[in-house]
């Protein structure tokens, strides 16, 4: 196999570009807007855009590169993180925002190899922290923060 093709900057930018070009051909069925005021189409088209052209640079970085995918498949990425995912949508409704967001980071964290739990507690308490800043207070978003049992 080419050396292009088992490079990871190769294979990072095709994607970004191949997320880039869909967003952008989805979004051609709305009406765009303006800066000032934005339709539907523009905050895609222009992220679009954006992931289109970081994934150019990384295609021309992987040239250069000499970094490799290495063989094999975590399976325990493959399965933590979309069963993560799924219970944290389950517990949205049901035990509130706060409890999701801990095992959605908790599990995702825990697929990985270097998982240690003080470094993910501190990390857990402080993205939760700023997700509640960003979603629940600063953009208004009407979810519960824990649940009426």
């Amino acid at each position: 196999m080419p050396l292009l093709l088992r490079n990871k900057d190769f294979w990072s930018g095709a994607m970004l570009m191949a997320i880039g070009i869909a967003a952008i051909v989805i979004a051609r069925g709305y009406p765009m807007g303006t800066t000032l005021r934005m339709g539907p189409a523009y905050f895609p088209t222009m992220l679009g855009g954006l992931l289109v052209l970081g994934g150019v640079y990384l295609v021309f970085k992987g040239f250069r590169s000499t970094d490799f995918i290495e063989p094999g498949w975590s399976l325990r990425g493959l399965i933590g993180i979309p069963v993560a995912m799924v219970v944290f949508g389950f517990l949205m409704d049901r035990a509130g925002f706060i409890p999701a967001l801990v095992v959605l980071i908790l599990g995702s964290a825990a697929a990985g190899r270097e998982f240690h739990w003080v470094e993910m507690l501190l990390f857990t308490a402080g993205l939760t922290i700023l997700c509640i800043a960003v979603f629940i207070w600063g953009l208004g978003l009407p979810y519960p923060l824990l649940a009426d049992f």
